[in-house]
C-alpha cells in the first residue's frame, strides 16, 4: 500500500472497488472535495476491451490517476484478494499510464451495504450500488488521508 502523499496530480480521480464479479467506480471533482459513485462494471476476460474502458473513462471524466481499494484483514494483514487487486492495480498503471495508488477498503462494503439497507432496492440493485458505494467511500476515505497529509488509517465500524 502506498504511504505518505500521493503520487497523483491533481484533478479528478477514479476510486476502483475491485472484484472478480463486479467492479465498483467512483469519481472525485477535480477539487478533491466530493467523491460520487459513478458505475458498476462486471470485467470481461478481453484484457483490451478492458483496457479501452478505462482508457475512455480517462478521456471522458479527465481522470489524471486511480485509486484502488486494497483488501486487507481486520488486524492490517494482506488477504488472499489483495494478491489480485495489486495485480490488477498494476495492469491498470501499464494499460492506462496513469498512476495508481492503493487505499485500505476496510469495512467499505459492510457501510455501503448499511446506508443502503432498507430502500426497498432488489438485491441485483443492491449488488450494483453496493459496488459503487464502496467506490465512493474508499476514495472519500483517500481524499481525506490527503487532505490530512497522507495518513492512511481507516477506523472500524466500532470506531467510526
Amino acid at each position: 500500500m502506498t504511504a505518505g502523499r500521493s503520487s497523483i496530480p491533481s484533478g479528478r480521480v477514479a476510486g476502483i472497488d475491485y472484484g472478480r464479479k463486479r467492479i465498483g467506480i467512483a469519481i472525485c471533482d477535480a477539487a478533491r472535495i466530493i467523491a460520487s459513485p459513478f458505475a458498476m462494471r462486471q470485467p470481461g476476460s478481453d484484457p483490451e476491451a478492458e483496457a479501452a474502458y478505462y482508457r475512455q473513462l480517462i478521456a471522458d471524466e479527465e481522470i489524471v490517476g486511480f485509486v484502488v481499494g486494497l483488501p486487507i484483514h481486520a488486524d492490517g494483514s494482506e488477504s488472499r484478494m489483495s494478491v489480485e487487486v495489486e495485480r490488477f492495480g498494476a495492469w491498470l498503471r501499464e494499460a492506462t499510464s496513469r498512476p495508481v495508488v492503493f487505499q485500505d477498503e476496510r469495512y467499505t462494503s459492510v457501510e455501503a451495504a448499511g446506508k443502503l439497507a432498507g430502500l426497498g432496492l432488489s438485491r441485483g440493485r443492491k449488488k450494483a450500488r453496493t459496488d459503487s458505494l464502496a467506490a465512493q467511500i474508499l476514495l472519500s476515505d483517500w481524499m481525506e488521508a490527503e487532505a490530512a497529509g497522507g495518513r492512511r488509517d481507516r477506523p472500524g465500524p466500532l470506531d467510526a
